[in-house]
């Protein structure tokens, strides 16, 4: 007699990273549309002359950079006592900037952290495009694997002969509606960004602690064995 096993298999695994994506912006708001334009302007090209000598596309440490053109709207916000105010106006651009040394991460994120009007939103935390698909093909390897042994475990459980794959698919791809069911971990995962100083008073440097990305796969396989 025919027994046919669906199983779906999955793999997670976790790795260091190894680029950083450093989101800037140069914003400021105030009564005039030209100043605040000025001023953004003035502070954008202070940031991006801090970046420009650490740009090399092979060697780093800043192995690419963009820049937002500048942003420029207006509000007009109410008071307590629900009046309206004269218009606001606001003015920002944003940086972004590619690392593959987090030292030299670490010390511009200081050098730009005393500067009025430049705001850090956030790091990312990546993998360089090699090493993401290297990993990948890795860890989906290793979700059929996992499938295979599952679907040799029920097969020695049921007794019945060996398994012998049949068919392999994504998540929910096989078309009867008895694969895994499920849609799996995401596949990759970049982590956020994570810092603190090593001395309260400020006197030693940023420390910055790189989050490890996940990278997961699932995988429905079918087998019959007899």
């Amino acid at each position: 007699m025919t027994t046919t096993i669906t199983v779906q298999g999955t793999h997670v695994a976790w790795y260091d990273a190894e680029r950083a994506t450093l989101e800037i912006s140069a914003a400021f708001d105030g009564p005039k549309r030209a100043d605040v334009f000025e001023r953004a302007t003035k502070t954008a090209a202070e940031v991006t002359a801090a970046i420009t000598p650490l740009h090399d596309p092979a060697k780093g440490p800043v192995t690419w950079w963009s820049s937002d053109r500048v942003n420029v709207w207006s509000d007009r916000p109410w008071s307590n006592d629900g009046k309206r105010l004269p218009l606001v106006y606001h003015a920002a651009i944003g940086i972004r900037a590619k690392f593959s040394d987090f030292e030299a991460l670490g010390r511009l994120v200081e050098q730009l952290a005393v500067m009025d009007g430049v705001n850090v939103g956030g790091i990312a935390w990546d993998l360089t495009d090699e090493r993401r698909k290297a990993v990948t093909d890795d860890v989906r390897r290793r979700a059929v694997e996992d499938a295979v042994q599952k679907a040799a475990t029920y097969a020695a459980a049921a007794g019945v002969g060996a398994p012998s794959v049949i068919a392999v698919a994504d998540p929910g791809m096989l078309g009867d509606g008895t694969g895994g069911g499920g849609i799996g971990p995401a596949p990759y995962e970049r982590m956020s960004f994570k810092a603190q100083a090593m001395d309260a008073g400020g006197g030693a440097p940023l420390a910055l602690s790189p989050e490890q990305i996940q990278v997961s796969s699932s995988v429905d396989v079918r087998f019959t064995t007899g």
